[in-house]
């Protein structure tokens, strides 16, 4: 996809022409191989930084890690975010040497205004199956899970379902779990929840945020120096 200006109408027009082709649909083969992908910028906002982390499904051990750095070419705007993070998370996520059975991206998917959050951004593009797994509520409204490990509710936009909230460890703040493309929201919250071990994060989502930040260190300390 290509971004086209930054006039606020035509990026509505490209995200919710993009936004029909966002599939949901099962994934109907074991899930071997879960990826995580994260996003920092520059103190300057001058440059997108991306980490993606591979780890096998269900021991959760590190298969491959990969980074991006570019520069940012459209301004922060809320509500188009992923015009600003996907081709980061993209350059990342291609790099990979064994292509991930799910792709878990610290963002928005159909949870947002005009169904097109990062995930979906991502996952369209990647043509890969996308969970969308934010720390925070950009619409919807919904109900406090218990507080017990899976505990979860619907997130709701008027009658429609966008995604669920869901806890994903004991008396933690929820996450906010929606499709990004080719996934059931069943199967994301049930995939999300798998990779959930000690932390509030899922594992591949909390390990892509952790590089990210050494990213973003080492390029304040010397732009041009890889990690990897």
């Amino acid at each position: 996809m290509k971004l086209q200006g930054t006039n606020l109408s035509e990026l509505t027009r490209q995200q919710q022409a993009w936004a029909k082709k966002v599939r949901p649909e099962p994934i109907n083969h074991p899930i071997r191989v879960v990826a995580g992908a994260d996003v920092a910028f520059s103190s300057d906002g001058n440059f997108s930084m991306a980490a993606v982390v591979a780890l096998s499904l269900p021991k959760l051990e590190i298969l491959s890690i990969t980074q991006a750095i570019q520069k940012v070419t459209i301004p922060y705007i809320p509500g188009f975010l992923s015009f600003r993070e996907a081709p980061v998370v993209i350059a990342a996520a291609q790099k990979l040497p064994i292509k991930p059975d799910v792709l878990l991206v610290d963002g928005q998917g159909l949870a947002h205004p005009r169904r097109f959050g990062l995930a979906c951004h991502v996952g369209v593009e990647l043509d890969w199956p996308t969970i969308g797994c934010a720390k925070s509520r950009l619409l919807g409204t919904y109900r406090e899970p218990a507080p017990q490990k899976g505990a979860s509710c619907r997130l709701m936009d008027g009658p429609e379902i966008i995604g669920k909230v869901l806890r994903s460890r004991y008396n933690v703040n929820c996450l906010f779990i929606s499709i990004g493309h080719r996934i059931t929201l069943v199967d994301a919250v049930k995939i999300t929840l798998s990779c959930c071990r000690k932390y509030r994060l899922p594992e591949p989502a909390r390990l892509a945020h952790q590089l990210v930040t050494k990213i973003r260190k080492q390029h304040e300390i010397s732009p041009f120096t890889s990690l990897f």
